[in-house]
């Protein structure tokens, strides 16, 4: 009973998701309905009162366009990667950190960005520390400079609304962003500011040691992938890199939530993009 429920909820969800991108046809995210479920109506069928989705696009930044470029290794070390970034960045030792906690006291302490003097507070990380789905967006905007937690405006709010539809929440994955602060007027970090935290990420990676790392947005996946490639040609299949552990992790790049908001029409790319996330979990791509 409470099996076939969980069922009926997620395949709501589902629907709701995919009512906002305009499908005509249901997709579905879980095999074992796959066959059953290949309708809009069939779903319909399983709902005594619909409720109706949130069809509202605020308006907010669109998809960053900037670029990291550099030529680290994979398989470089933290301290391999720090050289040349900056003198205070010499100055935090990443290596000898071995908690979340630790990493978070050094960036709290770090002054080699200047992006810290005009941000109101550090924003972290949100969700369970234990998860192995790890989500690295671009960097907090106004609602997340507040409060100090990823990904909490409305971006975050479909982000929620995504998760949902393949069944998973905030409880199931570890959400940060490549950026700690809020660059001012929620501009695109520029490449400097990138270069300068990206061996607190790659600490951060191999700290959580993921399964799988989905980077939302352009900013994030070139990054994260060392590629000057626009997202749109990065998303919609894995890539693997090792970040200096022993086992690669994967990487699923896709759509950033604030971009889906301004183009509405893109939100099938990302559906896309989590049913493939939906399969790794359902394949035994991802611990527990």
């Amino acid at each position: 009973m409470s099996a076939h429920k969980t069922t009926k909820n997620q395949l709501i969800s589902q629907l709701f998701w995919q009512t906002e991108i305009g499908a005509d046809e249901a997709i579905s995210a879980y095999p074992s309905v796959q066959d059953e479920m290949t309708s809009l109506k069939q779903y319909m069928a399983l709902l005594k009162t619909p409720a109706q989705p949130d069809l509202s696009q605020p308006k907010i930044s669109s998809e960053p366009v900037s670029v990291i470029q550099q030529n680290t290794g994979s398989g470089a070390s933290i301290s391999e990667q720090n050289s040349g970034v900056s003198d205070t960045m010499k100055r935090v030792s990443l290596e000898s950190l071995t908690t979340l906690n630790e990493l978070k006291i050094a960036l709290e302490k770090f002054e080699g960005c200047s992006l810290k003097n005009t941000a109101s507070q550090l924003v972290f990380g949100d969700g369970n520390p234990d998860a192995k789905i790890m989500m690295i967006g671009e960097a907090p905007g106004k609602d997340e400079d507040r409060m100090g937690i990823p990904f909490v405006g409305q971006a975050g709010q479909l982000l929620d609304k995504m998760l949902k539809s393949i069944g998973l929440d905030r409880q199931q994955i570890y959400i940060t962003n490549f950026i700690p602060w809020r660059p001012p007027g929620n501009r695109t970090p520029s490449s400097e500011e990138i270069s300068q935290l990206k061996p607190f990420m790659l600490k951060h990676i191999q700290l959580k040691k993921p399964d799988i790392i989905v980077a939302l947005g352009g900013v994030s996946a070139k990054a994260l992938l060392d590629t000057d490639l626009g997202i749109l040609k990065l998303r919609g299949h894995f890539q693997e890199k090792q970040f200096g552990l022993e086992q690669p992790i994967r990487i699923l790049p896709t759509l950033h939530p604030a971009y889906l908001l301004r183009a509405p029409a893109q939100k099938k790319l990302a559906f896309q993009d989590l049913v493939l996330l939906k399969r790794a979990i359902t394949n035994g791509m991802v611990t527990y």
